[in-house]
């Protein structure tokens, strides 16, 4: 946690750009990953697809399935599976909460986001409900009218 006066060095690795736009998300909580070293330095040079990946609890575990990160160039014998399952590190309470929420209301975990915070891995997993098709028209709709609108503002002030 950054101290008084002090910024949260955070570098983006990769988006679900995906998961915004395939649910609602009601809650966001960041958790670490454990990682070994070959993936961590793949993760640096930008080598990681979210797009399909989900997360599950197992055994009171988060574990996060379907994420890609490419074998690193040169990381030979130590590389390992890119699609194998990786653990979410959180605080227990946190995920017995999200194992709740999933099982009694039907949400989804998903990864919205990787970054490196204070030169640590982290995740940012979000509780989601899942769009019908017309909630993602009408959300193409808003952002449609809000991008008109801030054209016209621009235009506006211009003249």
């Amino acid at each position: 946690m950054p101290q008084a006066g002090q910024a949260a060095k955070t570098k983006t690795i990769a988006v679900n750009r995906q998961a915004r736009h395939e649910y609602f998300v009601v809650e966001a909580l960041e958790t670490g990953i454990a990682l070994v070293g070959t993936e961590v330095k793949s993760l640096r040079a930008g080598t990681v697809n979210l797009k399909d990946a989900w997360v599950e609890v197992a055994n009171g575990e988060l574990l996060v399935q379907g994420m890609h990160i490419s074998p690193y160039e040169k990381g030979n014998i130590f590389n390992r599976d890119p699609l194998r399952p990786r653990k979410l590190l959180a605080h227990k309470n946190e995920i017995r909460r999200l194992a709740q929420q999933v099982k009694l209301q039907g949400y989804t975990l998903v990864p919205l986001s990787l970054y490196f915070k204070h030169g640590r891995v982290k995740l940012e997993l979000g509780l989601c409900k899942g769009k019908k098709l017309y909630d993602k028209r009408a959300s193409a709709a808003a952002r449609d009218a809000k991008r008109d609108i801030d054209r016209a503002l621009k235009s506006q002030s211009r003249a």
